[in-house]
C-alpha cells in the first residue's frame, strides 16, 4: 500500500509540473493637414486610437504547405500562376456606385481622369470574379500601366492617343465599344453608360478568341518575408484622408482585428454591390505625381514613372517614401534607396497632384 500511494504522489507530482511549464511557456494625433513632401512626423507626436493600442496587427505570416504564391499578391497558391493579368478601367461617377468586383482585385490604382472624377485601374489574376465594373474608357496613362504589367487591357472606348498607343505598340486590348462587345454586358438596373460590366471568364475568352498570348511576362513583386509583418519605421496612422478635386474625398481606417485599411468614399464606407463588403488594403500607397491637363475637355497628363514623393501605409504604421516605376512597377523606396517590400495581401494605390494636403492621424 505504501509503495502504490507514493506511486501515485509521484504521479501526481509529474502532472503538476507538467502543467506548471505549459503555463509558464504560454505567458512566456494632429488634425493639421499634411502635404507628402513633409519630412516624416515623429512617431511621438500621432498618438493611435485607444483600439489601435489594445489590439496588435493580424499576424500576417503565411504558414502553408501549397508549394507557389501568386505573383501580385504573395499569397499561397496551389498551383504556379503564369496567366496574364487583366487590367480593367472601372468607372468612379457617382452612377456607378457601388461597383462591383474590386474587392477581387490584387492591385487598384485609383488616378484622376478629366471631368474632375477618379477612375479606377483594377488588376486581376488570382480572383475569378463573376462580374466586374462598371467598365469604362482608357486614358494614355492607364495604358502605361497595363503595357508594363503586361496585362490584356479591358475597356470601353478610349482617347485618341491612348488608341494610338495601343495600335502602335500592338498590346493586348478588348475594347466593348469596338468589336469585343461579345464579353461584355449591359445591367438593367442602370442607365447606360455606367452599367456595363464583365468577367474574369468572359475576358479569358475574348483573349483566347483574339489569340492573345496566354502566358505572362509581368514583372514580380517583392514580398516582406519572415513573418510577413510590417517594418515599416514612421509614424502610426490610424486614419488618413485624401482629398481628390471636386468631393472625390477618400479616406482610410485602420482595422487593427484585421490588419487592413478599410475604405470609405465621402465619408461612408466604400462597398461592394454584390458582396456588400467594405473594400480594404493590405498595403496602401499614396504617390504624389505631375499632372498637367491638355485639352478643352480637360483630359489629363499623369506622370506614371516618376521618382516622386509619397507614403506607405501597412498594419498602422507608415513611412515616408520615393516612388518609381522599375522593372514594370511603380515601387517604393525607403531613404537608404533600399526598395519597401509589399505585405502579403492586395494593394491599393492612390496617385494625386502635386502638393495634395493628405490628413493623417
Amino acid at each position: 500500500m505504501k509503495s502504490l500511494s507514493l506511486s501515485r504522489r509521484k504521479k501526481t507530482l509529474s502532472a503538476w509540473l507538467v502543467l506548471g511549464c505549459s503555463v509558464i511557456t504560454l505567458v512566456g494625433c494632429s488634425d493639421t493637414p499634411v502635404s507628402l513632401p513633409t519630412t516624416t512626423p515623429d512617431t511621438a507626436a500621432v498618438t493611435p486610437s485607444a483600439s489601435t493600442q489594445a489590439t496588435k496587427p493580424a499576424n500576417t505570416a503565411i504558414e502553408t504547405e501549397l508549394p507557389y504564391k501568386f505573383p501580385l499578391t504573395g499569397l499561397p497558391s496551389a498551383k504556379e500562376v503564369k496567366s496574364r493579368p487583366f487590367m480593367v478601367m472601372v468607372e468612379n461617377a457617382p452612377q456607378a456606385r457601388p461597383q462591383t468586383g474590386l474587392d477581387q482585385a490584387d492591385i487598384v490604382y485609383e488616378i484622376l481622369a478629366e471631368g474632375e472624377i477618379t477612375r479606377f485601374v483594377s488588376v486581376f489574376q488570382s480572383h475569378e470574379a463573376t462580374t466586374i465594373g462598371p467598365v469604362r474608357s482608357i486614358r494614355p496613362y492607364f495604358v502605361e500601366i497595363g503595357d508594363a504589367l503586361d496585362a490584356v487591357i479591358v475597356h470601353a472606348g478610349w482617347s485618341q492617343e491612348a488608341m494610338d498607343m495601343m495600335a502602335g505598340r500592338k498590346l493586348a486590348h478588348l475594347d466593348e465599344v469596338y468589336g469585343d462587345g461579345a464579353y461584355y454586358w449591359r445591367s438593367t438596373d442602370r442607365k447606360a453608360p455606367h452599367n456595363l460590366y464583365t468577367s474574369v471568364d468572359k475576358m479569358k475568352k475574348g483573349a483566347e478568341a483574339r489569340k492573345f498570348r496566354s502566358e505572362w511576362n509581368g514583372p514580380l513583386l517583392t514580398f516582406a518575408k519572415d513573418d510577413g509583418q510590417s517594418k515599416l519605421t514612421g509614424a502610426a496612422v490610424h486614419y488618413i484622408l485624401i482629398p481628390y478635386l471636386q468631393g472625390y474625398f477618400v479616406s482610410y481606417e485602420y482595422n487593427p482585428a484585421e490588419g487592413v485599411y478599410m475604405r470609405s468614399m465621402e465619408g461612408k464606407p466604400h462597398l461592394d454591390k454584390e458582396s456588400g463588403k467594405q473594400l480594404q488594403a493590405k498595403n496602401l500607397l499614396v504617390l504624389e505625381s505631375k499632372h498637367k491637363i491638355v485639352d478643352k475637355e480637360g483630359r489629363r497628363e499623369v506622370d506614371v514613372f516618376g521618382p516622386n514623393k509619397g507614403v506607405i501605409l501597412q498594419e498602422g504604421k507608415s513611412q515616408q517614401i520615393t516612388w518609381e516605376r522599375k522593372n514594370g512597377m511603380l515601387r517604393a523606396y525607403a531613404e537608404d534607396g533600399k526598395e519597401v517590400p509589399l505585405l502579403p495581401g492586395n494593394t491599393w494605390v492612390q496617385i494625386v497632384p502635386e502638393g495634395t494636403a493628405l490628413k493623417m492621424e
